[in-house]
């Protein structure tokens, strides 16, 4: 049989990381170096302060950032979203999408090289206490070979038990963003036995991201994470990405000394791009969908160019086009029409955020209870009656019947709500028969809190059919 002929698109049909009979080949990336690589190393902290710090913030008594799952409670940047704002929610993860999308079709995956949690934890937190305790990308790999020492086994115990720590750090964060810091401090504060729930999910929380950080890594964008699969459609050859210059750097040779370079390209072919990419490809190849944008190939492209005496930035940011010396055109209709849509959601969701009403209160009928007729000619309705409070004050809520004559008495708990939770009671609504003018009149009910209105609800009140005269 012939054999299999490659083509120059060949490598599109394989991960690099798995070999043909799909077992994992492992990576072994050089440390990088360069004013990128410093970059994101002076980014970092703010990022990590961003997230083991936002729990412990709070903006007028709310969360800065809240995940409540499990009551459907969030707070982001301290505005706080109940159930009842479940279309705010719908509408920000619109807009959201939409800006990932905008984003992506300008600037690529930069938010992926510069800002995702996956490689900031990855490559600017685990993978510098690897090279410290067991060097660079070439020693790595030597020291995974056998024989076992007591040396090396210690090694191993030492970074996988800070790789456990902070896994665990960061697992107690996370539920921190879910459950909110002052519920997490009761956790780990009190025995497990106490809330076995919560700290089931410490624990399961750090196990997973110790075998992300210390075993799936890579494998997290280009297997799990769909955003890398995405590129394809999002992507344009107008798009900001990291590219190798082919037209500069093609035909690529090996450096040699007294070499005349006329009719030779500037790459010198010596890998060093390779070597340091923490996913394993060759950025030479074009872009992939492996690639997380983190520069690292930059900076050693750029280290290699100064010392062979060329220009540098033979791999740099830019577009397909700029590079192909095609028309550069920036701005597209698809990036138009992406702003578009984006600035109507965004005003939308402002708008609604600015006419938000917060106290949200339901009044209904309480199920499966007909009206009552008094003695006196009087109607009574039950009715079930549920305020959410998302301030941070707590409210003394008292109700009032609305432009007709009756009587309203709370027969439940008095509604006296905590900031940022619901409080819940029954009332009697009682009112003249004459009053009425149909078997399901519209009665309005004022909600307020020590006098001072804070909304109107509308809701039925039954009685009998009114006789006709």
């Amino acid at each position: 049989m012939p054999s299999e002929q490659k083509t120059p698109e060949s490598f599109r049909d394989s991960l690099s990381t798995v070999d043909k009979r799909g077992r994992r080949i492992w990576v072994y990336p050089q440390k990088p170096q360069g004013k990128l690589y410093t970059a994101r190393k002076l980014l970092t902290p703010f990022l990590l302060a961003f997230m083991f710090g936002a729990p412990f913030i709070k903006v007028g008594g709310n969360p800065l950032m809240l995940f409540d799952i499990l009551n459907r409670r969030f707070f982001i940047f301290g505005i706080g979203f109940w159930p009842h704002d479940f279309y705010l929610l719908v509408i920000a993860a619109i807009s959201l999408a939409v800006f990932i999308i905008l984003f992506t079709a300008v600037y690529g995956r930069l938010f992926c090289g510069w800002i995702c949690p996956q490689t900031v934890f990855l490559e600017m937190v685990f993978r510098p206490i690897e090279f410290f305790f067991e060097g660079n990308g070439h020693r790595q790999r030597k020291f995974n070979q056998p024989p076992w020492t007591a040396g090396k086994i210690a090694r191993k115990v030492m970074k996988h038990g800070v790789f456990f720590a902070l896994s665990f750090l960061v697992g107690n964060t996370l539920l921190a963003w879910i459950i909110g810091i002052d519920r997490l401090f009761e956790v780990v504060t009190l025995s497990p036995a106490v809330n076995p729930s919560e700290f089931a999910a410490v624990l399961a929380f750090s196990l997973v991201f110790y075998g992300v950080f210390a075993r799936f890594r890579e494998q997290a964008c280009t297997l799990v994470c769909p955003y890398g699969r995405l590129q394809s459609v999002l992507l344009g050859d107008n798009s900001i990405v990291i590219a190798y210059d082919f037209k500069r750097g093609e035909p690529r040779a090996k450096l040699k000394a007294g070499q005349d370079r006329k009719n030779l390209g500037d790459c010198i072919d010596c890998r060093a791009c390779v070597r340091v990419c923490p996913t394993g490809i060759d950025i030479r190849d074009g872009t992939q969908l492996e690639c997380v944008n983190c520069t690292a190939c930059i900076d050693a492209c750029n280290s290699v160019m100064k010392k062979a005496g060329l220009p540098p930035k033979l791999i740099r940011y830019s577009s397909y086009n700029a590079i192909a010396g095609k028309q550069d055109r920036r701005i597209t209709p698809r990036m138009i029409g992406y702003t578009v849509i984006l600035a109507a959601l965004i005003t939308l969701l402002s708008v609604l955020l600015i006419t938000r009403d917060n106290v949200e209160t339901t009044i209904l009928r309480t199920s499966g209870r007909l009206h009552e007729m008094l003695d006196n000619g009087i109607v009574r309705n039950l009715y079930n009656v549920q305020v959410v409070n998302k301030t941070g004050a707590v409210l003394n809520v008292d109700l009032a019947l609305k432009n007709i004559t009756g009587e309203l008495r709370v027969v439940g708990p008095p509604l006296k709500i905590a900031g940022r939770s619901t409080g819940e009671s029954v009332i009697t609504v009682e009112i003249p028969q004459d009053q009425l003018y149909s078997a399901s009149s519209m009665i309005t009910i004022q909600v307020l809190n020590e006098g001072k209105l804070l909304e109107e609800v509308r809701t039925t009140f039954s009685g009998p059919k009114p006789q006709r005269k």
